[in-house]
């Protein structure tokens, strides 16, 4: 896209698949947070060869700032679909930022048991954090001013695209 100073998605999504192979096995659970989570989590299990079916997380009613800000639009059904306890557990999220949208799905991940090791694989880490949260494996790190929002688009066709809004 014309005058977009965000790199390629796509290329950054081989990047942290890349990063990640040597470090999952088949037995990983993969926890894709709703929806740009999601649509890379789908990737990355097919790409890795995961056995454990994938899982998927709507921390809608898990955020500190529910009460403040209100539930938004479209909210999604959570579905972990294999045994939590003592997996070792890859939450996948698009955009990493001030770290509470983590922090709200390691609150829900725990509604399902008690995972074994937690790692959090982020394609964009734009740094901003409000809470002691880093990702393991990271396709790049962009800074973005306060005023700005780094989201992930997905096309009619599955190709993936990062997008930078001023607000």
């Amino acid at each position: 896209m014309p005058g977009n100073p965000l790199p390629d998605a796509e290329s950054l999504l081989a990047s942290l698949t890349d990063r990640m192979r040597p470090a999952v096995g088949p037995a990983t659970g993969l926890v894709g947070i709703h929806t740009g989570g999601v649509w890379l989590a789908e990737r990355l299990h097919a790409a890795l060869g995961l056995k454990l079916p994938l899982g998927t997380l709507d921390v809608s009613f898990y955020r500190d700032d529910f009460s403040r800000k209100g539930l938004r639009r479209n909210v999604k059904s959570s579905d972990i679909p294999f045994d939590v306890d003592g997996c070792d557990v890859v939450i996948v999220d698009d955009v990493l930022h001030t770290g509470r949208t983590i922090r709200a799905a390691m609150n829900e991940l725990f509604d399902y048991g008690r995972p074994g090791r937690i790692r959090l694989a982020a394609l964009v880490d734009r740094g901003g954090r409000e809470l002691p949260i880093a990702a393991d494996f990271t396709g790049a790190a962009i800074e973005a001013s306060a005023g700005e929002t780094i989201e992930l688009t997905r096309d009619a066709a599955g190709r993936l695209a990062l997008q930078l809004t001023r607000n």
